[in-house]
């Protein structure tokens, strides 16, 4: 996506298909011209709506719309934009959409709105991707971690590690002008002490990769049990439709089943598995195999018992996965019962539900909340998740402070040290996008929509 930014561009801003309105979406130098053009000659005010009618090239009424123009830099791309809100008839919008490309405009890439809108000092590039968590929060978790990235949560921590690190350097390079004298020993403890500080910074945004990922994928929660302990009917009362086939016949699931659900603010994987039987039969064994295999991944557990029966024994592989910080005991079928059973594990939270009525399931709510809410890393009262690529970054960045440390611990060269500090602030500087690397923006902005 090499392209000049003097192009004017357009796309459909709003999903294909039929709906109430639709937005077409233009961007470039080009933008006041052609709304004098298609609108009149009497400018548009920006920001305000005019109603008007579309006509194209042969003067046709396509539609009648609701343009509004944007002037840069007060606008999303930090261009002159333009945004056509029309019916949502696919072919009105297609025919507009094709309108503006006989004139000349040019058909956005995918992503090419918010790239510009970075290139132009609108956003840095953490905020840019927080575009695309808004448009797939599944969860409000999600969808509160996405606002604030996009209001630049990640930003201002980076910033202020960022500023630390430029001290340091400076401190230092300030050595490498007088090479005759070297660093007081004073001195050494300020750099050392505010490396540590820039560390442990670092080492907190890191711990928020995998719950970067539980936000974005889904938390995976793995349901086991015994055989004919309800869990597929705990899946079909949680999905809210028969999506696993029950059976009073032990062993009616072979292969696991998964379905995203939303529950309370979490988006989670469900996953029903193959029921544990201590004996199985061939195929049955099969199944099982696969239920530890997802075990062994899962986030969370719903460990499913049938409360008018004895606790059975679990795999020594899955009860050594079990914690209280990651397991719901569900007793179900406990309306069948004057008193709750013992527990097999009483230090692991419980709760009385049943599948067949639903009862329990909004306690069961409260507790996958609250064991979701645990894999959040504090930063205060903001939630930051970063992704692959910023952990990425930020575990080069830590192997550079941890060599500068390593360095001071030993007295090194002090040009040797000022290398590394300058590899961990590049490494910082890829997250916000400090840099000028057109290949990696490429990939990051090709996982965009087309119109965003």
């Amino acid at each position: 996506m090499s392209r000049p930014s003097t192009d004017t561009i357009a796309a459909l801003a709003t999903p294909v298909g039929t709906s109430a309105i639709a937005v077409v979406r233009v961007s470039g130098p080009d933008c006041a011209a052609l709304a004098q053009t298609l609108f009149g000659p009497a400018p548009l005010p920006p920001r305000h709506a005019r109603h008007a009618d579309y006509r194209n090239l042969a003067g046709t009424v396509l539609d009648d719309v609701l343009v509004t123009f944007y002037q840069g830099p007060r606008s999303y791309t930090s261009e002159d934009s333009l945004e056509i809100a029309l019916h949502g008839n696919p072919f009105i919008a297609q025919s507009v959409l094709n309108d503006l490309l006989a004139r000349g405009i040019r058909q956005a890439e995918a992503g090419e709105f918010t790239r510009r809108a970075f290139l132009g000092g609108r956003m840095d590039l953490s905020q840019a991707e927080a575009v695309m968590d808004l448009i797939h929060a599944r969860s409000q978790r999600a969808l509160t971690a996405a606002n604030q990235q996009l209001r630049g949560s990640l930003g201002r921590h980076l910033g202020e590690l960022t500023e630390g690190l430029l001290l340091v350097l400076a401190r230092v390079e300030a050595y490498i002008d007088f090479p005759d004298e070297d660093l007081p020993a004073e001195d050494r403890r300020i750099v050392l002490d505010e490396l540590e500080r820039v560390l442990r910074g670092t080492a907190r945004l890191l711990a928020t990769h995998h719950y970067g990922e539980l936000l974005r994928d889904g938390i995976k929660t793995v349901i086991i049990g015994e055989p004919n302990a309800g869990k597929s009917s705990l899946l079909n009362r949680l999905v809210g439709r028969d999506r696993a086939l029950v059976s009073p016949e032990p062993g009616t699931t072979r292969d696991f089943i998964e379905e995203r659900i939303i529950l309370g603010p979490h988006c989670l994987r469900l996953i029903d598995t193959a029921g544990l039987n201590p004996t199985p039969a061939a195929l049955e064994r099969l199944g099982m195999d696969k239920t530890l295999e997802r075990a062994a991944e899962a986030d969370l557990f719903l460990w499913v018992l049938d409360a008018t029966r004895p606790a059975p024994a679990l795999p020594p592989e899955v009860a050594s996965r079990l914690s209280p910080g990651n397991t719901v005991v569900l007793l179900n079928k406990s309306d069948l019962l004057a008193s709750s059973p013992p527990l097999p594990a009483p230090a692991l939270s419980a709760v009385k539900v049943s599948a067949l009525t639903g009862d329990g399931l909004s306690v069961l709510t409260e507790h996958i909340t609250r064991l979701a809410d645990a894999f959040r890393q504090d930063q205060g009262d903001e939630i930051i998740a970063i992704n692959a690529r910023h952990a990425d970054a930020l575990r080069r960045a830590t192997e550079c402070l941890k060599t500068a440390r390593d360095k001071v611990d030993i007295h090194g060269p002090a040009e040797l040290l000022a290398s590394d500090l300058r590899g961990a602030l590049d490494a910082f500087g890829e997250i916000a996008g400090k840099i000028d690397n057109e290949r990696m923006l490429d990939h990051l902005f090709k996982t965009f929509c087309i119109g965003k």
